[in-house]
């Protein structure tokens, strides 16, 4: 459905179409629809009738309102398989915590040879590149660094990531996770880097490296948490079969 008719109400006929370009996948997951003034000329509607479409998937959980920014898809929700990779904002959130993240970099590279060895494909290979902040409640928490193979989830430069999870955009890639390593290490990061997240070069900071694996057996990220241990603590749960 491409145009618009007499038939029902022109707000009903609109949802209908943003809908089909949704399903059809020319408005991808992550990304932004055309404004209201843009869908009001393409259209010949006026602007009452176009938000009216629209908050109609919004409430569908079809479309994100974000002020300042626009009108973004949300794409499908499933049940993630890692528990405990589920992102900074998602594990915040679940604790009723204000979080969100400011991204630094976002940039395609070659993977180089060390980055190559941990995501097992070729050192010319291209990866994303994305250094962004964490914070929680107004202040600064962690410093991520995040490589992904380029091939796996080429759309995600049409993706806001400073709106969107990263494992929503792996999934919208058709990826599923499996599988994560993680490992935690103390250590004190470059003067530069340092004042990202309002430490001094001499405040230690916990290091966490984890790489995730989809159910393909394949590495789609590898990543390393800065995280301040000032701002920070952390829980392991344990059951009565570990206890011996």
């Amino acid at each position: 459905m491409s145009e618009l008719n007499y038939r029902s109400p022109l707000y009903i006929q609109l949802r209908e179409v943003i809908r089909s370009k949704i399903e059809d996948g020319e408005y991808q997951p992550g990304t932004a629809i055309p404004s209201e003034n843009q869908l009001a000329e393409a259209y010949g509607l006026n602007r009452l009738s176009v938000r009216s479409a629209v908050e109609a998937l919004e409430n569908e959980g079809l479309l994100k309102s974000v002020q300042g920014k626009g009108v973004f898809v949300q794409g499908s929700k499933t049940q993630r398989d890692l528990e405990t990779l589920g992102g900074y904002r998602h594990t915040m959130q679940e604790r009723g915590r204000d979080a969100s993240t400011k991204v630094l970099i976002k940039a395609v590279r070659p993977a180089g040879p060390l980055y190559a060895r941990l995501l097992q494909i070729s050192p010319e290979d291209p990866v994303w590149f994305i250094r962004r902040i964490d914070s929680s409640e107004g202040e600064p928490v962690a410093l991520e660094e995040i490589y992904i193979p380029h091939a796996l989830c080429p759309g995600l430069e049409d993706i806001d990531i400073g709106l969107f999870s990263l494992y929503d955009a792996l999934q919208w890639s058709g990826i599923h996770l499996s599988v994560g390593q993680q490992t935690l290490r103390i250590t004190r990061l470059e003067p530069a880097m340092a004042r990202l997240i309002d430490l001094s070069p001499q405040q230690a900071v916990m290091e966490f490296s984890y790489s995730v694996q989809d159910t393909l057996g394949r590495t789609v990220e590898f990543s390393r948490s800065y995280i301040r241990g000032d701002k920070t603590e952390f829980y392991v749960h344990y059951s009565n079969s570990q206890l011996v």
